[in-house]
């Protein structure tokens, strides 16, 4: 449906991804307003109910008030001041996210024109993964993947083989009253 429209290698292994994690059986809160990429879990027989474009460095009332099992936030936390207090506040014990990794020869993406559509933070893997340890969480798997355009140019050239993409599946960390 999106193949045509969308970056269907990144929808393609991010729910490649999500299959081998999740069960369409459990629910799932997707931090980010409706996209095409939550259309796409629901198609595949997801329960997702998605954040409705509130601030959630201000406001994390709806992921605190939800009782989904799993919190996915696809290329969501880049644009966060703050993914520590997001990362606190989730209650469901499973999370996966999907970032996009710093590339050094390219700059932080800035809209010019949308002032929300920055990224504050682009990841090193080792960073997000630390972030996580520090927020209760632990890694049961991840993959990086490449994000390829097609111009000419060294940079383009670069984005051939330099990963691009960052997904991580975690737990929370439970610890036992014994």
């Amino acid at each position: 449906m999106y193949e045509k429209t969308y970056p269907n290698k990144r929808f393609k292994l991010s729910l490649q991804f999500l299959k081998k994690h999740i069960k369409p059986t459990e629910s799932i809160l997707d931090l980010g307003v409706k996209n095409p990429f939550s259309d796409i879990m629901i198609s595949e027989g997801y329960q997702v109910k998605n954040t409705s474009g509130e601030d959630l460095d201000e406001d994390r009332s709806t992921i605190t008030n939800s009782s989904a099992e799993v919190v996915t936030a696809f290329e969501i936390f880049e644009h966060l001041l703050s993914p520590y207090e997001v990362l606190k506040s989730i209650k469901g014990n499973k999370l996966i996210i999907s970032v996009p990794l710093k590339l050094w020869f390219s700059s932080a993406y800035r809209s010019k024109t949308d002032m929300l559509d920055r990224h504050y933070h682009e990841f090193e893997a080792w960073q997000l993964n630390w972030l996580l340890e520090k927020t209760g969480w632990v890694i049961k798997d991840r993959q990086q993947w490449t994000n390829p355009v097609k111009k000419i140019g060294i940079r383009p050239l670069l984005r051939l083989f330099t990963p691009r993409y960052y997904i991580v599946y975690a737990e929370k960390i439970t610890t036992s009253n014994s």
